[in-house]
């Protein structure tokens, strides 16, 4: 069986679980004040021109998206999301089983746009009984979103300055900042990204390392005392070492975004395939998820040797699945995957 449903299917690419070997036996500080986390704090800050900027390693995105927007919200406010937003659909009430509503607004493609969130707030506030709602505090965005779409310099500038209008905390997931980095249609780079948005996270979980996400804090008022939050909802890993020495070698070189375009290349030559084969997709993704809309008769077909995710039903024969690449596809997989799928469908 070939797999396609995800792009944390595998381990560590073979340098990082080298490093975490040659490493193994040294005797560190623990909870993240150990030399190699210092080492890929520094690197990262470099990398995001941030000299100020905060960094922090937790294990995954869940944990660092509810842990982040509980410190920095008020206790009667909530963070704006699309309504695809991960926050929103895919991590079990985590932020709100902190005690903060996510306020989901209609996507566009996925992202979340300036317009939208000004309305929402200008109508919160017109409100003569507003202080007996949720206020609105924050706006979480990703990029690439969750159906494989980008925010553009042009985006994100405007959200920051509907943000600043509003006084709201502008935070980016990105645990697959670096496939949006890669793809072709992109005009982001990391110190764009550190100097427009109040918080973001570079994902690790999903592009190359066992585990890890490093976020990072750029709005220097909401810097102090941040480890105790992460301490408090228990993700202060004590060998903390373990996700420094990680970001260590990912950042070394270019491994990092040479895994990321590796994932691009296999994902938009697949979409290409696809294209020339008449199949229609559910949105024009540049980068690794791809949601090609196919018969539901082919499908069973297609699970006798290829796993993907099932999105959404289009029509009683027609159901819309994800392919989704990473560092660790093999190109020949992608090959057998578009014979399949040409032999298939005739």
């Amino acid at each position: 069986m070939i797999l396609f449903n995800s792009d944390y299917l595998e381990g560590a690419h073979p340098v990082i679980m080298a490093r975490l070997f040659e490493t193994n036996l040294e005797q560190t500080p623990g909870y993240g004040e150990d030399e190699h986390c210092e080492r890929a704090r520094a690197m990262i800050r470099e990398l995001c021109d941030a000299p100020d900027a905060d960094v922090h390693f937790l294990v995954g995105g869940t944990q660092t998206n509810f842990t982040f927007l509980s410190a920095v919200l008020k206790p009667w406010q909530g963070v704006i999301c699309a309504d695809t937003g991960h926050i929103a659909v895919h991590e079990t009430g985590a932020v709100e089983a902190t005690g903060h509503k996510v306020i989901a607004l209609p996507g566009h493609e996925g992202r979340l746009t300036a317009a939208d969130v000004d309305a929402y707030c200008d109508q919160h506030f017109a409100d003569e009984s507003h202080e007996h709602m949720v206020m609105p505090g924050a706006v979480y965005i990703s990029n690439p979103t969750e159906v494989g779409t980008l925010y553009s310099r042009e985006a994100l500038c405007d959200l920051r300055e509907v943000c600043d209008r509003w006084g709201l905390v502008l935070f980016l997931d990105g645990a697959r900042l670096g496939y949006g980095l890669a793809s072709p249609e992109n005009d982001l780079d990391l110190p764009f990204i550190a100097a427009v948005t109040d918080a973001f996270y570079i994902g690790g979980t999903k592009q190359g390392l066992l585990f890890g996400e490093a976020l990072i804090i750029t709005r220097e008022d909401l810097q102090p005392h941040f480890r105790y939050m992460i301490k408090q909802k228990g993700g202060l890993l004590a060998k903390g070492r373990l996700l420094g020495v990680q970001f260590e070698a990912a950042f070394e070189g270019d491994l990092y975004m040479d895994m990321a375009r590796h994932a691009i290349a296999l994902a938009l030559h697949l979409k290409e395939a696809l294209q020339d084969m008449g199949v229609p997709f559910m949105i024009d993704s540049p980068t690794n998820q791809q949601f090609p809309i196919l018969p539901d008769a082919l499908l069973e077909d297609l699970r006798h040797e290829f796993s993907y995710a099932t999105i959404q039903k289009i029509d009683p024969d027609h159901t819309v699945i994800r392919f989704c690449t990473s560092w660790a596809t093999r190109p020949e997989h992608v090959e057998r995957l578009i014979d399949a799928l040409r032999e298939l469908l005739g």
